[in-house]
């Protein structure tokens, strides 16, 4: 982006460079003009502006989201609209997502395991007392900040973009609902709960031990069908 005059959402938000892409949104790195600090926006992509329904479901899971205020959970701020695309504006948090750091290093020691997945065991648990359940988590929800801290993001958004199985099971890639991490109950297209972020976090603590994740497969598909 020009670093001369750089997009600007609502007429706050000072787009600065993308941090990362996916089948979902694109996310930025952004200044808050008011507020002078660094902020991430996730810019959704254009098609959940056809949805009439869609602002209210934002405007209800994105206030769901805010009040979760939690050391081991990334802070939703505000959200909007501009043009075509709506965006969820959350705090930035310097570092690698679990994800890159399984891919740099291929696994991670029992005790460094061991340690992250405490850290999102208390994230999830502390949500799950407020009735909010992930529905998502994976290792590319999972931020590790430079000063040591273990972060989870996306709660509320898996389920408001309609990120049930059948996205997970569809979209090759999507950065929602991926099949490697489905519980079986969302693999069938039952009802979650608390139960199911447990089943999730068992999968990415198995990844950071092996590597890989437990099941793996040609298609989403007939991964999701081995949690069953």
């Amino acid at each position: 982006m020009a670093a001369q005059n750089p997009p600007v959402l609502g007429g706050r938000y000072e787009l600065r460079r993308r941090l990362a892409q996916g089948g979902m949104a694109t996310v930025y790195l952004a200044r808050d003009r008011q507020l002078d600090r660094q902020v991430a926006i996730k810019m959704l992509h254009p098609q959940f502006a056809a949805d009439p329904t869609f602002a209210e479901r934002l405007r209800r899971e994105s206030r769901a989201a805010a009040g979760l205020s939690h050391p081991n959970i990334v802070g939703v701020f505000d959200w909007g609209r501009q043009g075509e695309r709506y965006f969820i504006v959350m705090e930035y948090v310097s570092g690698h997502s679990l994800a890159e750091i399984i891919a740099a290093r291929g696994t991670l020691g029992p005790e460094a395991a061991a340690a992250i997945a405490f850290e999102v065991a208390a994230a999830l648990a502390f949500a799950h007392r407020a009735g909010i359940v992930h529905r998502d988590v994976k290792p590319q929800n999972v931020l590790l900040s430079t000063d040591g801290h273990v972060k989870v993001t996306d709660f509320g958004i898996a389920t408001m973009v309609g990120a049930g199985p059948s996205a997970g099971l569809t979209e090759t890639g999507s950065v929602v609902g991926t099949a490697a991490y489905l519980s079986p109950e969302q693999a069938q297209g039952e009802p979650t709960d608390a139960r199911s972020d447990l089943y999730s976090l068992g999968v990415v603590l198995y990844e950071m031990l092996a590597g890989y994740p437990p099941f793996r497969g040609d298609t989403p598909v007939s991964v999701a069908y081995q949690h069953v």
